[in-house]
């Protein structure tokens, strides 16, 4: 019978294991133990069972490795053990831990499993709970607890572990020592290397690795001369750190001199080519190459389309003979950064399999050539495919938000990205700052602002200048003086936005004050930036002979920026001599910049100058200057509403042009006079006045009071500068309706309020 009962078992037990599927019901178990009437099981037995339940728990099959469990007639630690261990390896540390909790009896390896389980759910306090509860520690307890402290960068707490053990292996001292090469420890790492001789071949090149890592090459260099015996890995090492730190003669000796080269040393020497630029030399060795890798050949791709050598690289890609998805996003960003997005488009569009770099490319192409509502199309579809966004998908998604002024789809997304948990990360956390600052919604810029954890000089400088667009110049002033208390140093970028914001509040003592400074207390050299930045601020408060004396004493030749702030104080001071020559200057360096002429010959319509404005639509004429067609726009319920001056193709027309009307008559009862002398056409008066009527940004104004509910601010925006007499027109406008309009004109944001501007009328 005893024969008979465990010839059934074992042979279920194999049946099992080789045909899962013939799984006996819990009835016919319990009817085999009825009839046979089994004695105790043997450990042969038990063996055969704690496999079987090993081999459900590596297929994931946790019920079926659950139930065979409870239907063992006995069971030992192994048993337990295959059990916890199976509901880690699947994830599942609360059953591990009950069934740790319930063990009748543990050993050694029960506890370093839960340890070790712990370990890898980042529960260190766990972890160190139960090591300190054990009855007895070996060293993979001891190594356990070290591992779990160094990955999760906890270093004084693994080097305490470290120290405390009684008794240590390669393994415990290779673990502290990657702790601290992980870290960028290295002072620490040598010290510890120092303090043993017999490290093996791993530990050296961990070393090495870690000063490479850190472009200390000299320090690298001196232990690759030491190590004993190098291996592949030492000699591929040594040589990506001086190809990818620009040493390539270094590189290409060591190279020459390897023993023994493998694909990653040549793809290690191509791609130390390629960052360097040299594409050709890069090209010889890769056709060199007796071996190639899929890293091989995106190394090699990657170089031409770095170069903008686009043929190139298509050749390369329709060479190679195996694909991966790194292939394809390199030829969809090579395509979409050189403005060729139907290129780009086609490849997305023939890819077997996206990830989402893929999508994020292909946005971010959309978006820098222009195709904004394409951009955020993309970006939905990418949603409804089900690919999961990532933060370089929010961040191009947000940046085409801010590039049209979306504001209301710039919020949903914030609002999902949030869900996303991706709103304490600067980097996505800078693409929402910039979009609310770039949207007109400065209030909730500074919120956002004030939601990213860990700023970084891109928060800083995005919060400076954004409050300086936006007119607020102490604002600004308050957060370069917080960003000072918070010990993070100014760089160009930040004076930039100081000086921008002393310029736009009329701030000039304390601009000057700022200037002179800042190579004495932030090590920062005036560039042509902070100059054209003083120019202006000189010129707008009418000190245009010190602007023009600035000029002269600058360091540098003057570009086109610095004479165009002083031509933009020259038109707004009426000083025609002054604007001239800085005109004339200008189109000497950029002869076809149209804002420039355009200024130029408003300053000559202003003094009645008309042959000299019939001059310069001749000039344009021949030098093939187009003017840029001035329109704006607005979003109204997740749409974007475009106009331009005149407009009579948008379907509610006649409603904007009734409503105008309206209200040209109640402001001119206001005391509201059209500034006619802007119009560049000597035509009579009331002409000049009907012309001034419809401008781009009043039909988008009218349409945005009509459309948009009351109480809500009224955000357009404007491709050119503003005209004089549509700011003014602006002002009496939101005092009549009562409501906040804001407009973002090619040089700053506006806010009107009740008859007046953020600018002060000193834009």
């Amino acid at each position: 019978m005893r024969r008979r009962y465990r010839w059934r078992q074992l042979h279920s037990i194999k049946e099992l294991r080789t045909n899962p599927n013939s799984y006996p019901s819990k009835k016919t178990l319990t009817q085999r133990r009825h009839n046979d009437k089994p004695r105790p099981v043997g450990d042969s037995d038990i063996k055969q069972w704690n496999m079987t339940i090993s081999y459900y728990m590596r297929n994931s099959q946790l019920d079926s490795a659950l139930h065979f469990f409870n239907l063992m007639p006995r069971r030992s630690s192994v048993s337990y053990n295959a059990m916890i261990s199976g509901y880690l390896m699947n994830g599942r540390f609360d059953l591990a831990r009950n069934l740790f909790d319930e063990m009748p009896e543990r050993d050694l390896v029960s506890w370093n499993v839960m340890i070790s389980g712990c370990v890898r759910n980042n529960n260190l306090a766990a972890a160190r709970e139960l090591f300190e509860e054990m009855p007895e520690r070996d060293v993979v307890s001891w190594n356990a607890m070290l591992s779990g402290y160094a990955q999760n960068g906890c270093i004084d707490e693994a080097r305490k572990i470290f120290d405390r053990m009684p008794c240590k292996n390669s393994i415990s001292w290779n673990a502290l020592l990657a702790t601290y090469v992980q870290n960028g420890k290295m002072e620490e790492a040598c010290r510890l290397f120092e303090s043993k001789l017999d490290w093996d071949l791993v530990s050296w090149n961990c070393l090495m690795g870690g000063f490479v890592k850190k472009k200390m090459l000299v320090d690298a260099r001196r232990v690759f001369d030491r190590i004993p015996l190098r291996d592949k890995i030492s000699w591929n090492t040594i040589i990506t750190g001086y190809a990818q730190n620009g040493e390539i003669e270094e590189a290409r000796r060591l190279f020459n001199e390897s023993p023994v080269r493998d694909v990653f040393t040549w793809t290690a020497m191509v791609s130390g080519l390629v960052q360097n630029g040299l594409v050709d030399e890069a090209r010889e060795t890769f056709d060199q190459m007796p071996q190639k890798n899929a890293v091989s050949w995106n190394a090699m791709i990657a170089g031409f389309v770095q170069c903008k050598r686009m043929d190139m690289a298509r050749k390369l890609f329709d060479k190679m003979p195996f694909r991966d998805v790194t292939t394809w996003n390199t030829m969809i960003t090579g395509y979409a950064q050189s403005g060729e997005t139907a290129h780009a488009r086609d490849f997305f569009d023939r890819m077997p399999q996206r990830d989402p770099v893929s999508w994020a490319a292909m946005i971010a192409g959309y978006a820098q050539s222009g195709y904004s509502e394409e951009a955020l199309r993309l970006f939905v579809d990418m949603k409804r495919d089900g690919e999961r966004l990532n933060r370089s998908s929010f961040a191009c998604a947000l940046s085409t938000c801010a590039h049209i002024a979306a504001l209301e789809l710039g919020m949903q997304l914030h609002g999902r990205l949030v869900k996303a948990g991706y709103e304490s990360g600067s980097f996505v956390g800078n693409a929402v700052l910039l979009m609310y600052c770039k949207c007109g919604g400065i209030e909730e810029a500074c919120s956002a602002f004030e939601e990213i954890t860990e700023k970084d000089i891109v928060s800083w400088n995005t919060m400076i200048a954004g409050y300086a667009r936006h007119g607020f110049g102490k604002e600004a002033l308050k957060i370069f003086e917080s960003m000072k208390a918070a010990g993070v140093k100014p760089n160009d970028t930040t004076m930039v936005g100081v000086l921008s914001a002393c310029s736009h509040a009329g701030l000039v003592d304390r601009g000057m004050e700022y200037f002179y400074s800042m190579n004495q207390d932030y090590g920062i050299t005036a560039n042509s930036r902070h100059y054209t930045c003083m120019v202006d601020l000189l010129g707008r408060a009418g000190r245009l002979d010190e602007a023009q004396k600035f000029i002269r004493n600058m360091p540098f030749e003057p570009d086109a920026a610095t004479w165009g702030a002083l031509l933009g104080a020259s038109r707004i001071h009426g000083n025609t001599k002054l604007a001239e020559m800085a005109a004339e200057l200008i189109f000497e360096m950029e002869p076809e910049n149209a804002g420039m002429y355009v200024l130029l010959s408003n300053l000559y319509a202003a003094s009645g100058r008309w042959a000299d404005v019939s001059k310069m639509r001749l000039k344009m004429r021949d030098t093939g200057v187009k003017k840029i067609p001035g329109c704006s726009w607005l979003e109204v319920q997740n749409k974007i509403h475009t106009f331009s001056v005149g407009d009579s193709c948008h379907p509610d027309r006649d409603k904007i042009y009734a409503y105008l009307e309206e209200l040209d008559l109640k402001m001119k009862r206001e005391g509201y006079v059209s500034s006619i002398k802007l119009i560049l056409h000597d035509v009579d008066e009331e002409e000049k006045e009907h012309m001034l009527k419809y401008h781009s940004e009043k039909l988008a104004v009218a349409y945005g009071i009509l459309s948009i509910p009351a109480g809500r601010p009224i955000r357009v925006i404007k491709n050119l500068r503003v005209c004089e007499d549509c700011h003014n027109a602006i002002k009496y406008i939101s005092k009549i309706v009562g409501r906040l309009i804001i407009l973002r004109d090619s040089n700053r944001f506006h806010h009107f309020r009740e008859g007046s501007c953020s600018c002060g009328d000193y834009w």
